[in-house]
């Protein structure tokens, strides 16, 4: 483990090495404005963080799936999991927070050992929304995590969950062979517990996220199109889609270099920027916690291990008044969140 996790490590460094350099190269050499430059130019720097709805835990990296656009790099060999250990320290601050969101992700959040025990004893506390991002395959991967469609409804969980389009062609070749198949297993035994279905408590929602080196179309124009063949084609319900911006981290970023897509890409983020977006951006609601415990503005952050602009920098000495009306920590990759409509893991922000 210790020696994955020093590679991971020195794959991590070398990422951001590599997206310093090309940032380098279009931002601070001039040929595009920072993002701090652009979002200064509304008079809305610095961004700053409002009181806390959201509650975001990055329960590890582990994950069934290896996805070609995934900015976590999550895959069946990650080894980073959130210990029992920082769960507690997390249910202690859920207890006394003013986030009404509990927001679980991952890696395939599912995957970490403790997963079943923390939502329990996270449902005991009660929040107005908990969320679980499942990727779908998880509940038919593996007869362990056949019940959790079972296991979801009795906690009353709000499943979110990845769905790249609604054909096994586009599916496949931006998730692996068989996630189609599998999701739409997956996404019938939900609706059968009810899970999306009209009058019904439990939620279901999906995730969209565009398969090349584009912005995704119109939030609400994709959410129609899916919900028509999805019912057509499988008899599928759900209750909301939302569309969210690839960002030009990890496998992504990977993606651009190897395609000579990264600078076109980054012009499109800088040329679709929208002022109007920026005081809803997630990173001003919500606070990300990643699985070692540490804390970031965003899961985006997370990623590049940009941590809160705060003396709190852990879970474990976590102190909400301090945390509220901090400077976010910013740079180039958050025009991902402000193009066009905006981008959150809610979906569009304006």
């Amino acid at each position: 483990m210790i020696k994955s996790l020093k590679r991971r490590n020195s794959e991590l460094a070398d990422g951001q090495k590599q997206l310093k350099i090309l940032s380098n190269e279009l931002f601070s050499e001039g040929h595009l404005p920072t993002f701090k430059q652009k979002i200064s130019e509304s008079g809305q720097f610095p961004l700053r963080a409002k009181n806390l709805e959201i509650l975001q835990i990055n329960v590890g990296y582990m994950c069934n799936q290896v996805c070609k656009h995934c900015h976590v790099d999550a895959g069946p060999d990650r080894k980073e999991i959130m210990t029992r250990e920082t769960m507690e320290q997390c249910l202690e601050v859920l207890k006394n927070t003013t986030a009404h969101t509990l927001d679980l992700t991952g890696g395939a959040p599912e995957m970490n050992p403790n997963f079943r025990w923390f939502v329990e004893e996270a449902s005991k506390i009660g929040v107005k929304d908990f969320i679980v991002r499942s990727n779908l395959t998880i509940m038919r991967s593996n007869k362990k995590y056949y019940d959790l469609p079972e296991f979801f409804k009795k906690h009353g969980i709000h499943v979110v969950s990845s769905m790249p389009h609604w054909t096994q062609g586009k599916t496949d070749s931006q998730r692996g062979n068989g996630v189609f198949q599998q999701s739409i297993e997956a996404l019938r035994i939900l609706n059968e517990l009810g899970y999306g279905m009209e009058n019904s408590p439990l939620k279901l929602d999906l995730v969209y996220n565009p398969s090349g080196a584009f912005l995704p179309a119109d939030q609400k124009s994709l959410e129609a199109d899916f919900k028509s063949a999805l019912r057509k084609d499988f008899g599928i319900e759900f209750n909301e889609l939302f569309a969210i911006t690839n960002l030009p981290i990890s496998r992504f970023l990977d993606y651009l270099v190897a395609t000579d897509n990264y600078e076109d890409y980054m012009y499109s983020l800088v040329e679709a920027f929208n002022p109007a977006t920026v005081s809803n951006v997630m990173c001003t609601n919500t606070l990300s916690v990643g699985w070692d415990g540490s804390l970031y503005d965003c899961d985006f952050n997370q990623m590049l291990d940009l941590p809160v602009n705060s003396k709190i920098k852990h879970i474990s000495d976590y102190q909400e008044a301090i945390l509220q009306n901090r400077e976010i920590a910013i740079s180039q990759h958050c025009y991902g969140c402000t193009a066009g409509a905006g981008s959150s893991c809610q979906g569009i922000v304006s």
